[in-house]
């Protein structure tokens, strides 16, 4: 059966109580972080000096994909090419002749300790660790089990549109590419892909499911070690065909194919895949081989680049809550998972620690820590340190700026 549950519109409140109260309680005992606790949910606040200065001058560019390894380091990939930067105000460095003594920007993949120092940083055109085709337009960042990272693209090379994926070691040793870049869109196609958002890894099943993407609009999940195409869906489970919905209006039914750019499909401890469907504001969830089982539109009214840009889970056993991200809006969904109940969001539009400027993806350490990155001109990276468990609080609280009760360490 098909079920729509339309979500979001919640009245705007203020948290000032809930929040002294939350605090306050979290400094006189130890954390609460029983994920289950009735009436309570995760409460978080930003911290503002992560990560630490990056050395050599480097600048990000739009930070485009994060993700956790099994050692709690925080992966992040950024755009690094010239185009991303204005030549003569921020990277005259890297300018020829040089123009100022700052600054230039950063390789493409970095990563970072838990106290925000970087322990690794490589990426770019191959070949000096393999023979690859970097792409046009990075996107989206996986790392596995084995803390092997998958990176893919949604751009142009010289070698023609990004159809491919591809595979490092930690230390940026190239491993596998899957696909061709430049090969002619089909959205039916069981040998490339279609400018990839984002992968998710699954070990178990030496699977990878693919959010194909910007130019398909489909969900692909191919062999972990040979990159064999399995089976792909788009939605409702139905087989993908080259037809393009027309745009999002609310209100509507939505249509029975996903719509570009399909931008992530993340897999849950209970074996169910939740795929966001950007443009359309849904969030479909199917079981592994394709089935469907229901579908969420978060803020319906949201027009343009849409509300469901990349989803997390908390590091419970249950994954009691799912946090989502939301570029448009400029926020971060807490979500009870059972329900797809949002039950309050964080962040707003702005430059300061704790407002977003497109948060465009998301991830969450063992701890319970959100990492967010922010695209176009948001070129940032930024940790929300989980609090533990507070009084649920409802609609939208605002930026998760620590309590003045924590700022004067009282």
């Amino acid at each position: 059966m098909q079920k729509r549950v339309l979500l979001g519109g919640a009245a705007v409140v203020t948290l000032i109580v809930a929040a002294a109260c939350s605090s306050e309680g979290m400094g006189d005992q130890a954390m609460n972080t029983d994920y289950a606790a009735e009436g309570m949910a995760p409460m978080f606040e930003v911290d503002p000096f992560w990560p630490k200065p990056l050395p050599d001058h480097w600048l990000m560019g739009a930070t485009i994909g994060v993700d956790v390894d099994s050692h709690d380091n925080i992966w992040l990939v950024h755009r690094n090419t010239p185009d991303q930067f204005a030549a003569r105000t921020e990277i005259g460095l890297a300018q020829d002749p040089p123009l100022s003594e700052c600054c230039q920007p950063g390789p493409p993949v970095l990563a970072f300790d838990q106290d925000g120092n970087l322990i690794q940083s490589w990426g770019g055109p191959g070949t000096e660790t393999g023979d690859y085709v970097w792409p046009g337009s990075n996107h989206g960042l996986t790392v596995d089990a084995m803390d092997n990272v998958w990176i893919g693209g949604n751009g142009r090379t010289e070698a023609g549109t990004d159809r491919h994926i591809l595979k490092f070691t930690a230390d940026g040793q190239f491993l596998a590419q899957y696909g061709s870049p430049g090969q002619e869109l089909d959205n039916t196609s069981m040998d490339h892909f279609g400018m990839v958002a984002k992968v998710f890894v699954s070990d178990e099943d030496n699977e990878v499911y693919v959010a194909d993407g910007y130019a398909h609009q489909r969900v692909v999940v191919i062999d972990q070690s040979t990159g064999e195409f399995k089976r792909m869906w788009s939605a409702y489970g139905n087989e993908p065909t080259n037809d393009r919905p027309t745009r999002y209006e609310p209100g509507e039914t939505p249509p029975q194919q996903f719509r570009t750019p399909v931008h992530c499909a993340e897999m849950a401890n209970d074996g169910l895949v939740y795929v966001c469907d950007r443009p359309s504001n849904r969030i479909s969830i199917f079981q592994k081989d394709g089935t469907f089982v229901s579908e969420h539109i978060i803020a319906p009214a949201t027009l343009s680049q849409g509300s469901t840009w990349d989803l997390d889970f908390s590091p419970d056993e249950a994954q009691t809550w799912m946090y989502v991200a939301d570029g448009q809006n400029m926020k971060v969904y807490v979500i009870r998972r059972e329900t797809m109940e949002v039950v309050y969001t964080f962040g707003d539009g702005g430059r300061q620690p704790g407002l977003f400027f497109a948060v465009h993806s998301i991830a969450v350490d063992s701890e319970g820590n959100i990492y967010t990155t922010e695209t176009y001109e948001g070129t940032r990276i930024q940790k929300f340190k989980f609090m533990g468990m507070g009084p649920a609080p409802s609609g939208d609280t605002g930026p998760a700026w620590p309590s003045d009760r924590r700022r004067i360490g009282s």
